[in-house]
């Protein structure tokens, strides 16, 4: 197990509430330009986002945006076979980090990382300081605390093991700037959301016409908002007869004192299209950001010849199809 203390050389701050003076936004400013100016692979991978390129497509019903993003190779084309994870060793421990990178210690048991590869300009990864697997269901109070904490500016998501996590074998969450993903905005277009649910305190949306299957669920009470999503899981698991983590991406933000919990069911890691050979392939490996309506293809020739129907395919493929969802829904009380 790896343990990380105060003053560890990596420590570039800590944020341990109650009594915590300087607010985790400011903190994380702070170190993004420390980390800019004095490690040169992450200043880089700022400065590369000045030559990303994105354009809309027009979908039925819903749009997204693709970015072109070269740097998100490593990401995009990472190889999650559970030999091959095994065999590498673990970029997210502590001990690994590169000398010059430094991170805000969270509460004792997190490091907010400036990520050097980043799809915005203010990208954070926030990785336990121990060697753990990904697994939502035990860390979803430290998902609420890290929205609450890092709200309203950033928004706090993340990736299953099998859904997206380029290191499923280290648990992790990312931040981006709040609204950065399309489907923040969308998530409460009143056009669009459908109530399901609403009972002590908590509220249940799913989105019409959306392309994905997309859960929203919304409360001013974490302790209850966690409740939910715990009977959520379950009824998940119990569904589909599963022993281990359902396939999800989740997205959440903290505004107004209101938790908004973005949830997609997955079914499949990559789609098809993504393996196959020659010319033939697209490398676009979907995860919460791409679900979310920003699509990123770290090549050029994806990013010119990706057209609507494509778009549309692939969700609908690595998607749980609605039908199961709502049946899953149905049955938390």
């Amino acid at each position: 197990m790896s343990t990380v203390n105060h003053h560890s050389p990596n420590v570039f701050a800590s944020f341990d509430p109650p009594g915590q003076q300087a607010a985790l936004t400011s903190l994380c400013s702070e170190l993004f330009d420390q980390q800019r100016s004095t490690w040169r692979k992450m200043a880089e991978g700022v400065a590369s986002l000045e030559s990303v390129r994105t354009r809309e497509i027009i979908c039925n019903g819903f749009s997204v945006h693709l970015q072109f993003n070269p740097k998100r190779i490593a990401s995009t084309g990472a190889d999650v076979d559970p030999a091959v994870i095994r065999r590498r060793p673990c970029f997210l421990c502590p001990e690994s980090l590169p000398e010059e990178q430094q991170g805000i210690l969270y509460r004792s048991e997190y490091y907010i990382l400036c990520n050097p590869l980043p799809i915005f300009h203010r990208h954070f990864t926030i990785s336990s300081v121990h060697h753990v697997p990904q697994d939502f269901e035990s860390s979803v109070d430290v998902m609420l605390d890290l929205a609450r904490d890092l709200g309203p500016e950033y928004s706090v998501f993340y990736n299953g093991p099998q859904s997206g996590a380029s290191a499923p074998d280290h648990l992790h969450f990312q931040s981006s700037p709040r609204l950065a993903i399309p489907v923040e905005r969308d998530a409460v277009d009143v056009r669009r959301r459908k109530r399901f649910y609403y009972k002590n305190h908590v509220a249940g949306f799913t989105l019409m016409d959306y392309g994905r299957t997309v859960v929203i669920i919304e409360s001013s009470d974490n302790r209850r908002l966690a409740a939910y999503i715990g009977r959520l899981l379950a009824g998940w698991k119990e569904h589909l007869r599963l022993a281990e983590e359902p396939m999800m991406n989740v997205l959440c933000s903290y505004q107004e004192n209101i938790w908004r919990l973005i949830l997609f069911p997955r079914r499949k890691h990559r789609p098809d299209v993504y393996f196959k050979d020659g010319d033939a392939r697209i490398l676009i490996s979907p995860a919460t950001v791409d679900m979310g309506g920003l699509i990123v293809t770290p090549l050029e020739k994806d990013f010119l010849r990706v057209q609507t129907k494509l778009v549309e395919d692939i969700f609908v493929e690595v998607s749980e199809g609605r039908e199961l969802v709502d049946q899953i829904l149905e049955n938390i009380e």
